[in-house]
């Protein structure tokens, strides 16, 4: 291991802890948004922005954020953003209005821009054979969405169905956790970038071909994931009529392995490679998908018997078994994906998850609006099962397409190559 072992499992814990809770915050709307949801009369595509507008912000931030961890360090980026969360989290106990929660929902976004924060900082601590785990580590603070699932609930019925207690209680903890990261981090002048990187150099990398794929399949594993864990909770109340900590406890058998087990994906990643990994992940979540699509089905058909009716749909149990096998799949394709990153920009991790960080983000912000308007179009709640099928579709066909071709390539630059000898 490098030299700054003694410091790299501090880091690694403390920016974990931070993203955790950061990641908490950034999904609250999927259990307040509910309340306000009635409380406003709401149609399900202004629910889906109310829950997704955080996202955007937090999508947003993580290219300056990438800029400035390379350049200023992690530790530093990480404290001022925590800070600068918490009075709008409070204030958010204070808005009446729809438009009030959108303004005030952007500020408390910037608390997902901490992914691109502590991605690079903490990877920088580790020797190149260890990273993946230490990623994976660190973004298992995904599960945050599982935390805010279990505390957001019991924190409405003990204040007797007030939301309102929810961001006063989550700005108290941001606060706290921003002075314990402080003081359980550390800093290295040696892992900061001494070249400047702007934006316009940054979103110059676009031009290579592989990171346009690795925000393709970002924005499904990450952007499906965070619009599952908007979505879920208020997908079990209105389908299968359970009340809010029930279905918010089901939603949470998906989150928390979408987020704890992102470290076995790192693992994984590192032992069998990120091509394999991510190209498993995603025939995953095909057949998952397909089968999660399919709304509940009542059909008749005329037999010798006379007529026979029949039901297909699956039930809450089964239901909650795929989504779980689904949270699994996203964990780990969360982290083979910035596998590929660290694999073939190593000297350039802040800039590339930067990038990659902005479209699974964004895949995060569209997602719900685009639940909520199939399902206003349509009355078919699994109509957002049968976009995230589509989107893994087209995942399957460029991984298969980009990676034979850079194979077939590399294969006639062999081949020249030992002609070359043979004359």
């Amino acid at each position: 291991m490098a030299t700054t072992s003694g410091k790299a499992i501090p880091v690694l814990v403390s920016s974990t802890f931070a993203f955790t809770i950061s990641f908490a915050v950034w999904m609250m709307f999927a259990v307040i948004g509910i309340p306000i949801k009635a409380q406003l009369g709401l149609s399900e595509t202004q629910f889906g922005l109310l829950a997704a507008m955080p996202v955007l912000t937090g999508s947003l931030v993580r290219v300056p954020l990438g800029i400035w961890t390379d350049r200023f360090g992690g530790r530093i980026v990480m404290f001022v953003l925590l800070l600068s969360t918490v009075i709008p989290i409070w204030l958010m106990s204070y808005a009446t209005e729809y438009w009030q929660f959108l303004v005030l929902a952007l500020f408390v976004g910037i608390a997902g821009g901490s992914f691109s924060v502590g991605t690079p900082y903490v990877a920088r601590w580790f020797p190149p054979h260890r990273k993946g785990l230490a990623m994976g580590v660190f973004g298992a603070g995904n599960s945050g969405s599982a935390l805010t699932k279990f505390v957001a609930p019991a924190l409405i019925v003990a204040a007797g169905g007030a939301w309102m207690i929810v961001p006063q209680v989550y700005a108290v903890a941001m606060l706290v956790t921003a002075v314990l990261f402080w003081f359980g981090s550390a800093s290295d002048p040696a892992h900061r970038v001494a070249s400047a990187t702007s934006v316009r150099a940054q979103f110059a990398l676009l031009k290579d071909p592989r990171v346009w794929r690795y925000c393709q399949y970002y924005s499904v594993v990450f952007g499906g994931y965070v619009a599952l864990a908007l979505w879920m909770t208020k997908y079990y109340i209105g389908e299968y009529g359970f009340d809010i900590r029930l279905a918010a406890l089901l939603a949470a058998c998906f989150s928390l392995p979408g987020g704890v087990l992102r470290a076995l994906g790192g693992w994984i990643s590192d032992r069998h490679g990120a091509y394999r990994t991510t190209w498993l992940v995603m025939w995953v979540c095909w057949v998952a998908f397909f089968i999660l699509s399919y709304p509940q089905t009542d059909f008749t058909i005329q037999t010798v018997n006379g007529p026979r009716t029949f039901h297909v749909g699956l039930d809450p149990w089964l239901f909650t078994v795929l989504l779980f096998v689904v949270g699994i799949a996203t964990a780990i394709g969360k982290a083979s994906v910035f596998k590929f990153i660290s694999d073939d920009f190593g000297d350039n991790i802040g800039a590339v998850s930067g990038i990659v960080g902005l479209a699974g983000g964004l895949g995060g912000f569209l997602l719900p609006i685009l639940f909520g308007a199939a399902l206003d179009l349509t009355g078919v709640r699994s109509s957002c099962f049968m976009l995230l099928y589509g989107t893994v579709c087209v995942s399957l066909v460029w991984m298969h397409f980009s990676f034979r071709r850079e194979e077939v390539a590399a294969g006639q630059k062999a081949l020249a190559r030992s002609g070359r000898r043979a004359t």
